[in-house]
């Protein structure tokens, strides 16, 4: 409970900064400018994503040993992906599906570890894009590239150093965690069934975050060459990862404003390119809301139940 509290007022905060410091009128302007055009390029990209989302997910409940349809795979992200754009934090919609699909497997454990572990899959994806485009296009965090690629570097041996030695090194809760790991990895993500849909599923999805994003940039007025403005856009794409956000606002604002400021726009372009982004991934989401109105209509009640049963 604290931490959620922390998270939604640590995104309150960082709403209430950019609101003292561009106004409201990047918001607000931005909102405005969305058309028929945008809306319809962000359903379709939301319907190519989600369906990957899914996909990946499967795959990875899969070699986990918990069978997921994909058809309820792509209901569970769609209603993920509209709780996570409409509620706190930004993962609420799936601890969700997490939690859901474990009960439903008998499995709660394994259920929330496929989540986890498809989630990673995806962010690993994200940041080796990240380290190649920002590399590629001039951007304001190019100088510090070889910085971050040593300390990811750095960090990847450690992790694979722990996980060869830890997991012999006793009976220890530590210990049988990091085998449990390194099960699942091996299990879900590098099996030779599972990898490259996963590999692909989630440059899919980064492809269709970064599209979306460009889109909003130029829904929102932007004029700036697309070689300028994908690096900017991945760089708040980047933030959304923080769990410090009120219905997926705050980081990405607050970086979206540093960085086209830092590269010669100006923020409030960037706060208006962010805002128009959430405002299309959330009609992007709608269709989760339908999923969650089937669910509630499929629900029976206590007085229905029990006028269905005396009329037996």
């Amino acid at each position: 409970m604290f931490w959620a509290w922390a998270r939604a007022v640590g995104g309150a905060g960082l709403l209430a900064v950019l609101l003292w410091q561009v106004g409201s009128g990047p918001f607000l302007a931005g909102v405005r400018l969305i058309d028929a055009p945008a809306l319809a390029a962000a359903l379709f990209i939301g319907v190519l994503t989600t369906v990957c989302a899914a996909w990946r997910w499967s795959l990875v409940a899969g070699g986990l040993g918990v069978r997921l349809p994909m058809a309820t795979a792509v209901a569970h992200c769609y209603r993920a992906v509209f709780l996570n754009a409409t509620l706190p934090g930004g993962v609420l919609g799936d601890v969700h599906r997490a939690v859901r699909h474990g009960r439903d497997a008998g499995d709660l454990g394994r259920g929330i570890r496929a989540v986890d572990w498809e989630r990673t899959a995806g962010q690993v994806v994200q940041v080796a894009v990240a380290l190649v485009v920002l590399a590629a296009f001039p951007s304001p965090v190019r100088p510090y590239l070889p910085i971050a690629a040593v300390l990811l570097t750095a960090a990847g041996l450690a992790g694979l150093l722990l996980a060869r030695v830890l997991p012999y090194a006793g009976r220890s809760r530590w210990a049988r965690a990091l085998r449990t790991a390194v099960a699942d990895v091996r299990a879900g993500l590098l099996a030779r069934r599972t990898w490259f849909g996963v590999l692909l599923a989630s440059a899919v999805m980064v492809a269709g975050h970064l599209a979306t994003f460009l889109v909003a940039a130029r829904t929102a007025g932007s004029d700036a060459p697309l070689s300028r403005l994908l690096p900017l856009t991945l760089l708040a794409l980047l933030a959304m990862g923080l769990p410090l956000n009120i219905a997926g606002f705050g980081p990405r604002e607050g970086v979206a404003a540093w960085a086209f400021g830092a590269a010669g726009l100006s923020a409030a372009e960037g706060v208006a390119t962010a805002t128009v982004y959430g405002a299309l991934v959330l009609v992007a989401s709608l269709p989760g809301a339908a999923v969650l109105l089937a669910r509630r209509t499929r629900i029976p009640t206590p007085g229905r139940e029990a006028a269905s049963t005396g009329d037996c």
